[in-house]
């Protein structure tokens, strides 16, 4: 008996400690992404809209520069692949950061936060135009029907959208919207690329940072002054939001698969609004968590799958859509996979990674 215990007690520890670490590393990723857009609203306090961005993909190239460097990841190869990552980092970077970024100048960060879960909408929607193997079933129509019912009790169409700013909010609404379009581009040409998702994530975001780096001073010139609260903010957006938190998902996608990885998305939004209203002030009516809720649960809706169909009567096409998720990130893998970034719409099989890098919100 004295030799049996000794070889359990050390199988059952490490599970142990792998659940725990795996845990408190999903709650640090969903507060980094839910305190995302409250850190936009304080960086545009005292940067311009494009300048935030700017900064928030430098800082958050570094970070992934020095992990690339450190596990001595290479970079991409072949032209198409780099010239389908500039245009990944257009439409998971460059674009829905400064949307979000220019959004939040008239809108509170609770309402951008909302706006974002709203991905998995426009998701389903364009998956079933440009995705063959996307069939669309009874209950994800029903959430896609759900889920802009939620989209419209956020705004408050009743009250024909009174007391709301109608440029920011679609500003935001444009974001997500970028954000599905690139998710599905990367689908159709980063897949099966031969490079590391760290590889493919981090190259996309200094892209993205280059992009910004040629548009930034053509519409914004130099702050007279700096101030440390917006700089500061800017940094952990940077650092923490599309940096490191990218790190913590490959991991956590790497541990416990892309559909407990995924469900990370459903709770920035909560955290988004809670940090808004908290931290700085902002006022809250009944019904954006109301419509909150019904957007999320419509998201969740058009991300289930269909029956799985007998074995060796499914089509080439059906076989890929009922195959289990591969241990890619989502974006938010969203998935840049996230959505980030929502999961993904489709099959996860086929997602690519660099899709991580713009699930982050």
């Amino acid at each position: 008996m004295s030799s049996v215990a000794p070889s359990r007690a050390p199988s059952r520890a490490p599970r142990r400690s792998a659940m725990l670490d795996w845990r408190v590393r999903f709650g640090v990723l969903a507060l980094i992404w839910g305190f995302s857009f409250l850190l936009i609203k304080v960086g545009t306090e005292g940067f311009a809209p494009f300048q935030v961005t700017f900064g928030r993909l430098l800082f958050g190239t570094a970070v992934l520069a020095v992990a690339m460097a450190i596990k001595r990841e290479r970079l991409p190869r072949g032209a198409r692949t780099w010239l389908h990552l500039s245009v990944a980092a257009f439409l998971l970077n460059a674009l829905p950061f400064s949307l979000f970024a220019y959004a939040e100048l008239t809108i509170p960060s609770t309402l951008a936060g909302i706006c974002n879960a709203t991905t998995p909408l426009w998701g389903m929607v364009l998956s079933l135009v440009a995705l063959s193997e996307d069939r669309p079933t009874r209950v994800r129509a029903a959430g896609l029907g759900i889920g802009f019912i939620g989209v419209l009790t956020v705004l408050g169409a009743w009250q024909g959208f009174s007391g709301l700013d109608v440029t920011g909010t679609a500003l935001a609404l444009l974001a997500s919207f970028s954000y599905a379009v690139g998710w599905i581009y990367v689908r159709r040409t980063l897949s099966g690329t031969g490079a590391s998702h760290l590889s493919l994530a981090g190259s996309q975001v200094a892209l993205g940072t280059l992009q910004l780096a040629v548009v930034t001073p053509m519409f914004t010139s130099l702050p007279q002054s700096v101030e440390i609260v917006p700089l500061l903010a800017v940094i952990t957006l940077g650092a923490l939001g599309t940096g490191y938190a990218m790190l913590l998902q490959y991991g956590i996608v790497a541990e416990v698969g892309p559909t407990t990885g995924a469900m990370v998305t459903y709770f920035i939004p909560v955290i988004a609004t809670a940090a808004g209203v908290a931290v700085l002030g902002e006022q809250l009516s009944w019904n954006t968590p109301v419509g909150a809720v019904i957007v999320l649960a419509g998201a969740a809706l058009t991300q289930t799958r269909g029956p799985r169909r007998r074995a060796g009567a499914a089509t080439p096409i059906a076989a890929a859509a009922v195959a289990p998720p591969a241990t890619e990130p989502l974006a938010p893998l969203p998935p840049a996979a996230t959505p980030t970034g929502a999961p993904t719409p489709g099959n996860a099989a086929v997602r690519s990674p660099a899709a991580a890098a713009g699930a982050c919100p």
